[in-house]
């Protein structure tokens, strides 16, 4: 079991990096951070006791835990392995170190990694987290961790502060795989909702009144229950989870598919829409604002009122 004396590097402190972080210095470990940006590195910093780094090898070095959450796998592989001249965390890592990656990589990418890794005597295990940045702030997210059980367990009492339930999904890769594979299930339900809704809407249904209908119904999905009313009814369309990287799960979910020769047809169906609306939708549109691209098709929009 991992003490609060030891000293951990978080790389990527982005939407979900931020506050995830922040929990872990509340908690009490001793922690070392970088982020690509500047100017958000120095407004982590301020008024938390953690240490800021030029690089993420320099928050390796002394580290006996890794975190990365950046926002794919070739970002995990850059800083682990260094890139444009720059030198990897793997070359500063001490034997019996652990790597946890916490984003959304892919899991083929993830495996081979841990391969490089084990060659060093560095453990890793990937443990991407579901429910977004409020869960993030609340440390109730749902951790998916792949790896050995062993330092999986290890980690426990570091993902627990982070996470109100840890899973163990098997082998290393499995927790990438699962992350990608939940997020087809939720964007699937996202946009069936979104064509509903406006199907019901044209008809002369109040939205609201058919998406509570929905959530006391067997259409029930996360959509319906923590999208629709919160970000696109009040048209705020702001989860804090973009569209941009939907599509890079959505991608992860079906080359997966296709490397393991399962053929995924609805799935793929699925990526193609969500790719359509991201070509149709402005650039960094959160995940929500696909609904706005199906509102545009049917040239009506969800409104909460009489219909």
């Amino acid at each position: 079991m991992m003490e609060k004396s030891i000293q951990i590097g978080f790389i990527g402190l982005g939407n979900m990096g931020f506050p995830m972080a922040s929990r872990l210095v509340e908690a009490g470990f001793s922690l070392s951070v970088f982020d690509i940006k500047s100017d958000v590195q120095a407004a982590f910093l301020k008024g938390r006791s953690a240490r800021g780094m030029n690089t993420p090898a320099e928050a390796a070095k002394n580290s006996d835990l890794m975190i990365t959450m950046l926002p794919d796998g070739k970002a995990v592989s850059a800083v682990v392995l260094g890139a444009e001249g720059s030198g990897g965390m793997m070359d500063v890592m001490s034997p019996g170190t652990t790597l946890i990656d916490m984003s959304s990589s892919a899991p083929m990418g993830t495996k081979k990694l841990g391969q490089l890794l084990a060659s060093r005597e560095i453990q890793m295990i990937d443990a991407p987290v579901s429910g977004g940045v409020p869960k993030a702030k609340n440390g109730e997210l749902t951790v998916i961790a792949g790896g050995r059980a062993e330092v999986v367990e290890r980690c426990r009492p570091v993902l627990e502060v982070l996470g109100s339930r840890i899973f163990h999904s098997g082998s290393l890769g499995s927790g990438h795989a699962v992350k990608a594979l939940n997020n087809m299930c939720s964007a699937a339900g996202l946009i069936a909702a979104a064509e509903v809704l406006l199907v019901g809407q044209k008809f002369g249904i109040n939205p609201r009144v058919m998406n509570d209908i929905l959530n006391a119904s067997t259409g029930r999905n996360n959509s319906t229950e923590n999208k629709m009313a919160q970000y696109v009814f009040s048209r705020s369309f702001a989860s804090g989870f973009s569209l941009d990287l939907m599509v890079k799960d959505l991608t992860t979910a079906t080359d997966l598919a296709k490397d393991i020769g399962i053929p995924a047809l609805f799935s793929s169906a699925c990526r193609e829409l969500w790719v359509a609306a991201q070509s149709g939708l402005e650039k960094g549109a959160d995940h929500t604002g696909v609904v706005r691209w199906f509102e545009e098709l049917a040239r009506i929009q969800l409104q909460d009122d009489e219909v």
